[in-house]
């Protein structure tokens, strides 16, 4: 594994201060949506607001933000001191509640007898439910549903860690095409590509997909026992989080020569993402990324074989909103991260797709990812 160039620094930490922006951002987008307020459990949205990291249990863990008042999180108590240490935790009021304690009865004066709440998609059925129950009178309805644009446009800092990810996953591309694929299990690359995520300095693998041959045909084909073998078209799909932000790459490579359809089928593949990625502009609808896709790829005889969205947001998950598929109507805004993934997938016989993160910018878009996007030649 090499490293061409010394790491980068860390990217400066986030403060308390950009915590509690995004915080009141979030409360009034919520009151502008007509909801009564915000509630946020363990998970992306939390970290997003509040740089707070728990790990999801039965115990009730609750941020809950309300237009105008004061951000509260409330934790168990044996959890609080990580909560205080949290980044964000100076811009916010802690409430903790000891086992044997009723949490619900904590939590629920911090919210209105009656109203619709945003709850965040990840919330425990348990919780909401043990919510309802305190305050019969409120109803909820999912952060994804209510506010879809939370967390989807990034600031110059998110940026600058998205690129650190992009880059970090480029070169793990390119170190993974000087290993030899052929007689090795998928197993085998799929643990070369976490290794070398982990390298470039990745705190968290999410997905490491080689589909290889038939299995490529897949698209979230996980990596197996099948041995790798010449003339196999082989997907590769991998990313993970850096600095708290998310990667996402794809690539299909060759072991050997490949025929003239698989060739013909990749550059198809290629064309289409490209075209992908030349739609993206502000004020251009999500969807219009998926059709400036799809339509090459039915214009070339493969439409039935695009079985999958153009793209995802990416930030502090690897997935998120907003979505590039048809009926979705959101415009873009400069700061959106999303993929730009077309594929075609041959059932029995193999696939492609090829994958880069895009942001839009104020005239345009731009990759985050620039390996080379032919189809490279492998052993």
């Amino acid at each position: 594994m090499s490293s061409p160039n010394p790491p980068a620094p860390p990217p400066v930490p986030f403060t308390a201060e950009v915590y509690r922006a995004r915080m009141a951002k979030a409360a009034e987008s919520a009151a502008a949506a007509g909801l009564a307020g915000v509630i946020v459990a363990p998970g992306p949205d939390l970290v997003h607001l509040t740089g707070y990291r728990p790990v999801s249990t039965e115990r009730l863990t609750l941020l809950v933000l309300r237009a105008g008042e004061e951000p509260v999180l409330v934790v168990p108590t044996l959890e609080a001191p990580d909560a205080a240490a949290a980044a964000g935790a100076p811009a916010l009021a802690l409430r903790d509640w000891t086992d044997g304690v009723d949490p619900y009865a904590v939590a629920s004066p911090l919210l209105a007898a009656q109203g619709r709440f945003g709850v965040s998609d990840n919330a425990w059925a348990m919780h909401l439910l043990g919510l309802q129950r305190a305050l019969p009178d409120t109803t909820y309805t999912a952060l994804t549903e209510a506010l879809p644009m939370l967390r989807a446009v990034k600031d110059g800092a998110e940026l600058e860690r998205l690129t650190a990810a992009g880059a970090a996953g480029d070169a793990t591309y390119e170190e993974i095409l000087k290993v030899r694929f052929s007689g090795r299990r998928e197993t085998d690359v799929a643990a070369d590509l976490a290794a070398l995520l982990r390298h470039f300095g990745h705190s968290q693998v999410d997905f490491t997909v080689v589909g290889s041959g038939p299995n490529g045909a897949n698209p979230h084909h996980e990596a197996g026992e099948r041995t790798i073998e010449r003339g196999d078209m082989v997907v590769l799909d991998f990313g993970g989080l850096k600095h708290g932000y998310g990667s996402d790459t794809s690539r299909t490579v060759h072991v050997g020569e490949p025929t003239a359809e698989e060739q013909r089928v990749h550059d198809i593949v290629r064309e289409a993402q490209q075209a992908g990625c030349a739609a993206v502009r502000p004020g251009v609808a999500c969807q219009e990324i998926d059709r400036a896709a799809r339509a090459v790829i039915t214009e070339s005889g493969y439409g039935d074989r695009f079985i999958h969205r153009t793209g995802h947001g990416i930030g502090v998950t690897t997935h998120e909103p907003p979505y590039m598929i048809e009926g979705e109507e959101q415009p873009l805004v400069p700061g959106m991260c999303f993929s730009v993934e077309p594929g075609i997938y041959l059932p029995g016989r193999f696939g492609v797709r090829i994958e880069d993160i895009v942001t839009v910018t104020e005239d345009g878009g731009r990759r985050l990812n620039a390996t080379a996007r032919e189809l490279a030649i492998v052993e």
